[in-house]
């Protein structure tokens, strides 16, 4: 798997571009590294984009991850904003929004890149 993270032009949004397999370990990598960069810049909109990826994961996997990964990991900010652009035939990655909106994280996906950006720029909580 190969990725980038980097801040958008405006500095309000954190965007990583994915291309590869994704698993729990490497998803978990790859958050714990913008989540840095977001807090850094005081940022909580994520931009992802997967349309290169595939979770290779199995449900239980997902499940641990939406539910224990991202919950309980220090340094994971619970109230990002998370738009990720998947392909439209790629259901790999219906799973993980599930898991993740019953964990009450803000995971959507979207086929539409004007769609995730409008989501991702809908209201979150400021730094504290």
């Amino acid at each position: 798997m190969d990725y980038t993270i980097t801040p958008s032009i405006d500095g309000m949004i954190i965007m990583l571009k994915i291309k590869g397999n994704i698993t729990r370990k490497t998803a978990m990598q790859m958050n714990l590294e913008a989540h840095a960069l977001g807090r850094q810049l005081k940022v909580r909109r994520y931009l992802v984009d997967a349309t290169e990826a595939k979770n290779v994961d199995d449900p239980l996997d997902d499940y641990e991850f939406a539910h224990w990964d991202m919950r309980q990991m220090e340094g994971i900010d619970k109230q990002a904003r998370v738009a990720a652009l998947v392909s439209p035939n790629d259901h790999s990655h219906d799973f993980m929004e599930t898991v993740s909106k019953n964990a009450g994280l803000h995971f959507k996906l979207f086929t539409d890149p004007v769609e995730a950006k409008q989501y991702i720029m809908e209201t979150v909580l400021p730094f504290g």
